[in-house]
């Protein structure tokens, strides 16, 4: 089971191996990623907002992120005009198996890899509907890119899709980062909100970042 603010650890450890990207670096104040991406050239995890002013002015390079655990009120005036924050995110966590959920009339599902990622999609005919990923690091299951398409929402596809992740991972401990929109699906599966999250990034001469969440 993971607790307190080791989810921020166990969520950062499974985005690189979902991501592909070097194993997280420990900071005094929570973990570095090189992403090493156009917009998105490095990534910082911060525990709370005590060290957003301090980290804000030492590291305001084009393509670098911050994200902070913390609340908007906390963390926002740390920031310099240099930093572009986003909209508010949600670190949460889930204990045990993702409840079972039944496959729409028409819709098919793939299940591909075999650890310590797999991705699943759902398809109708030949169009993909939904998919998802999830990496396992540490014993910790973390959910990644879930989505569905405009068109096939509201049909349950983003529930079969955790469920056949959880089920394909095998974890008994899970963790995400969810946006707003993505909260409310969660909540209604179980899921709890450890901490709202903060984003923010130095823009890279109008190079939009490609790597999301």
């Amino acid at each position: 089971m993971i607790t307190g603010m080791d989810i921020l650890g166990a969520w950062v450890r499974g985005w690189a191996v979902s991501r592909a990207t070097p194993a997280p670096v420990a900071e005094p104040d929570g973990y570095r990623v090189e992403v090493g991406l156009p917009g998105h050239r490095v990534r910082y995890l911060l525990r709370a907002p005590a060290t957003v002013s301090a980290r804000a002015r030492a590291v305001a390079e084009p393509g670098t992120w911050l994200k902070t655990c913390g609340s908007r009120s906390a963390v926002l005036p740390g920031l310099t005009p240099a930093w572009t924050a986003g909209e508010t995110e949600y670190l949460m966590a889930f204990e045990g198996p993702l409840p079972a959920v039944a496959v729409p009339p028409g819709y098919a599902v793939t299940v591909v890899g075999d650890g310590p990622a797999w991705d699943v999609v759902v398809s109708f005919g030949e169009a993909p509907a939904a998919r998802g990923r999830i990496a396992v690091a540490g014993g910790v299951a973390v959910f990644d890119k879930i989505e569905t398409e405009p068109a096939r929402r509201r049909r349950g596809l983003g529930r079969v899709v955790m469920h056949r992740l959880g089920e394909a991972a095998g974890a008994r401990s899970s963790a995400l980062l969810a946006s707003e929109a993505g909260r409310g699906l969660y909540r209604a599966l179980g899921w709890r909100v450890v901490s709202d999250v903060v984003p923010a990034h130095v823009p890279e001469g109008g190079q939009e970042p490609e790597v999301a969440v």
